[in-house]
């Protein structure tokens, strides 16, 4: 005897549940594990400072608040997407463990979060404006 299988129904409508695919790699792609992304500390911060970069047109230099850890001076490649203004009081998904590295001249202590497509880049920020700052990014 055998039972007709019904779809699993969505959790927020009735159309049936879709499987999920096979992870699909392009070439160059490499998977990461999680203890990999477990390495990245990411953290909420507020941009208290947008200054244009002296030596290069695309970067603006940040003061990024990432709360009891202090501020950290970022080098980022926004300013085509952006002005200071837009910037200051923005809070960003930040880097906080990238190592120091100096970019046309200017030290950089992480790295802002963003994405980008043909629009332009767009800064990774929460939809939380209270979030506290130095809250970890899971």
């Amino acid at each position: 005897m055998s039972e007709e299988l019904k779809p699993v129904e969505n959790v927020v409508g009735s159309q049936p549940a879709a499987m999920p695919g096979p992870v699909v790699v392009k070439p160059a792609e490499a998977l990461v594990t999680i203890d990999d992304f477990k390495k990245f500390r990411i953290v909420v911060g507020e941009i208290r400072e947008a200054v244009l970069h002296p030596n290069a047109d695309k970067l603006f230099v940040l003061k990024v608040d990432i709360g009891s850890a202090g501020i950290r001076q970022v080098v980022a490649g926004i300013r085509r997407s952006y002005a200071p203004e837009q910037l200051v009081g923005r809070r960003v998904a930040l880097i906080a463990n990238l190592a120091p590295a100096v970019i046309r001249g200017v030290e950089s202590q992480g790295m802002v979060l963003a994405a980008s497509d043909d629009a332009g880049v767009s800064v990774l920020s929460p939809d939380r404006a209270d979030l506290a700052l130095g809250s970890t990014v899971k």
